[in-house]
């Protein structure tokens, strides 16, 4: 415990400023001491035993839209960088959607519904496997990373990448889907929603992206060290915080015309296209992830769980 005051003394200042930023007047983060010193502290000192300086440690993190991975995932990296001085990237796996043209060349070839962006099968799986073998790779040279600008519902140009100069120590990877598995095709013929009802009845989107998890993206996460799995109570929870979410984007973005940010019906219709894989990940992630994080309905950590890997 000595150790946690110690770190959360040389931490806080960043990990405040950091929350600070992330705020707007309406909406405040409360407790942030206790999220801080009782649980992020205590993970990144698992991290940092876990982590070899020899090749990067992968983290997975996961949880539903809204659950503050993105947060979450960036105080871990200053407190890995600050404290245990370690070499941290982190990236979301929406980095790596692909282009509105390749959405819509994928739209018109397999199913409408796989123009929207999200769902298994709308990223670009190969560029991520490169992305962790290059980073794996002993002769590691300067890498270039996508990103994706939500406000336009594209990738952003090339002078807006990232770019690694030196290999990581830890890479965090996030995202609402990391880690998911496939289903039984037997319980895909169920409609869980009215978005499948009218716009699956065939069933062809949610088999495609189904078996998207099965294959490519099952190869994917199999490379993951570890996975931290932010658990919310339910499926109606997460698309109020959602909500909230797309009004915070609003406020800090200059809106233009031609902005994709989405109205409180796109955002309900965007999450039934989340539903399925969503609703699958809170009954099976606690089997098989590394660490869960219990979040109570007002977005905070209740409690942690461990699990021996």
């Amino acid at each position: 415990m000595q150790q946690f005051s110690l770190c959360f003394g040389k931490v806080k200042k960043d990990c405040l400023k950091f929350i600070k930023s992330q705020e707007t007047k309406a909406d405040k983060f409360k407790n942030k001491d206790k999220m801080i010193k009782s649980f992020l502290i205590p993970l990144c000192f698992w991290i940092s035993k876990k982590a070899e300086k020899k090749k990067p440690y992968f983290v997975g993190l996961a949880g539903g839209q809204g659950t503050g991975k993105t947060t979450i995932s960036s105080l871990i990296k200053i407190i890995l960088i600050k404290y245990f001085k370690l070499n941290v990237f982190r990236i979301s796996i929406d980095d790596f959607y692909k282009t509105r043209k390749e959405r819509i060349n994928l739209s018109k070839k397999v199913h409408p519904m796989l123009l929207t962006r999200g769902v298994p099968g709308t990223h670009d799986i190969n560029m991520i496997l490169s992305f962790f073998r290059k980073a794996k790779s002993r002769k590691f040279k300067r890498l270039r990373l996508p990103t994706f600008n939500k406000a336009i519902d594209d990738r952003s140009k090339k002078k807006k990448w990232y770019i690694i100069n030196k290999r990581p120590d830890v890479i965090i990877f996030e995202g609402w889907c990391v880690g998911a598995k496939s289903e039984q095709n037997s319980t895909l013929k169920k409609n869980i929603n009215s978005l499948e009802k009218t716009k699956d009845q065939k069933q062809i989107w949610r088999k495609y992206v189904n078996q998207q998890l099965k294959l490519k993206y099952k190869n994917l996460y199999t490379q993951l060290n570890c996975l931290i799995y932010l658990k919310a109570k339910n499926f109606s929870l997460l698309q109020k915080w959602r909500l909230k979410q797309e009004r915070k984007l609003w406020v800090k973005s200059n809106i233009k015309s031609n902005s994709k940010i989405m109205s409180r019906k796109d955002v309900i219709n965007f999450m039934q296209t989340y539903q399925r894989i969503t609703q699958n990940m809170f009954k099976n992630m606690p089997k098989y992830a590394s660490i869960i994080f219990n979040l109570n309905s007002n977005h905070q950590i209740k409690s942690a769980v461990y699990k021996k890997k």
